[in-house]
């Protein structure tokens, strides 16, 4: 049987050892592009590579260590202790002292977990430049990074790989009988790669762990090629990229309303679809939709609140897989309803004046022990001409689509403020 060169994980052994093969985040490594203009000058600021797992931002500060012959120090955020960090500044001084002021490289993985204490601790180092700090992360660090230390640092957010990123990543790595899988003489089509490259959903270390599964999968049932089909039924689907907690939960939440509101039911669709393939909470997804209801479609169509809210409460009860055909028939039908936000800048404006002060007294023929108060029901029209506000203001300026324009009608029938 064909076995693999090492145990060590293909994703570790493709490591790109040089710039040139360092894979995908043009805009920053091309050759006049930031970053790459920065390390070829041997001058890197401390920075911070934000972006997901999987986009290269270790592998790409071993690389400016290596390109700039700085020493490098590494330390990772989660386990580390408050003696390790007080060790590493210290050595990063004495390495500066032993390389006639050169400063070393001094690399903090998931940088956002130091609590303020340890990350203020770096402060004087950085700002005296006894070390260069490069912290990576895959949250936010302008929410997650203390702001003295984010205003010492550079941050280079790098994007999740195109599959044309990765391609010659997985051709390379089939092939290198040194640090891949070329030992195991197996082939496959760039379609084949493609595939992988494409479900891997831009993580490069994912690409390569579902090729080296894959592929060892072939060998071991005596197999020469690698098809679709094999790399299907070792790894299975396409790799989610999805953080419910992270920048995804908030962004693709956001392309599902915005696609609701801007009638498109496709896009919609596809959005809710992204979430719930994500794990997302069904109820975070169903109170954003109730609101989108109110706050989108409004009084265009009334029904569109019952409809979402109706949605809700049977998705809950159901639960998935079902409940997906229920949000989906909901958000579908948000998106196809007339639009208004009427309602929702009617209640802002109300808000706005009683924020500013404008609080009126209620009318006296309007409270529990007031007298003079017309009752509408006794004229046959239901409505009889009184005052409601001592000064009446307008707020609600009723849109012209769907049901929302016989509410106009009516409204302008009645009082004379909506007739302007």
């Amino acid at each position: 049987m064909r076995r693999l060169i090492s145990d060590t994980p293909l994703a570790e052994r493709m490591r790109a050892r040089t710039l040139d093969e360092y894979c995908g985040q043009r805009h920053l490594m091309d050759r006049r592009a930031p970053m790459r203009s920065l390390i070829d000058s041997g001058r890197v600021p401390s920075c911070i590579l934000y972006g997901p797992p999987g986009v290269g931002k270790t592998t790409l500060v071993r690389l400016i260590a290596k390109h700039t012959g700085r020493s490098l120090i590494e330390i990772n955020a989660v386990t580390a202790k408050v003696a390790e960090l007080r060790a590493l500044v210290e050595e990063a001084k004495r390495l500066k002292t032993l390389g006639g002021g050169v400063s070393a490289l001094a690399f903090v993985d998931e940088l956002y977990h130091f609590n303020s204490s340890q990350q203020n601790a770096l402060l004087p180092s950085v700002e005296k430049g006894d070390l260069i700090l490069i912290g990576t992360t895959t949250e936010n660090p302008r929410y997650e990074i203390n702001k003295t230390l984010l205003s010492r640092m550079v941050i280079f957010d790098l994007k999740p790989l195109e599959a044309a990123d990765l391609l010659p990543l997985l051709r390379r790595a089939l092939t290198d009988s040194e640090r891949g899988l070329g030992s195991l003489e197996i082939e496959a089509s760039d379609e084949t790669l493609l595939f992988i490259a494409e479900s891997a959903g831009g993580d490069a270390r994912q690409s390569l762990t579902r090729l080296e599964a894959a592929t060892s999968f072939v060998a071991a049932v005596g197999g020469g090629t690698l098809t679709e089909d094999a790399v299907t039924r070792t790894v299975g689907g396409a790799n989610i990229r999805f953080d419910t907690h992270g920048d995804d939960h908030y962004s693709i939440i956001s392309g599902l309303i915005k696609s609701i509101r801007g009638s498109d039911p496709d896009a919609s669709v596809y959005w809710l679809a992204r979430l719930l393939a994500g794990g997302e909470d069904i109820r975070f997804i169903c109170r954003r939709i109730m609101i989108s209801a109110a706050e989108d479609i409004g009084l265009a169509d009334p029904s569109a609140i019952s409809v979402a809210a109706s949605a809700c409460y049977a998705a809950d009860m159901v639960g998935l897989p079902e409940a997906r055909i229920i949000l989906s028939e909901s958000v579908i039908y948000l998106a196809s309803a007339p639009k208004s936000n009427s309602a929702y800048l009617a209640i802002d404006k109300a808000d706005s004046d009683i924020q500013r002060g404008e609080l009126q007294p209620v009318p006296h023929h309007l409270k529990p022990d007031g007298s003079g108060y017309l009752y509408p029901h006794d004229d046959p029209r239901h409505w009889l001409p009184q005052a409601y506000m001592e000064n009446p203001k307008r707020y609600y300026y009723p849109g012209e689509l769907g049901y929302e324009q016989h509410i106009g009608e009516r409204l302008k029938k009645l009082w004379r403020r909506f007739s302007s």
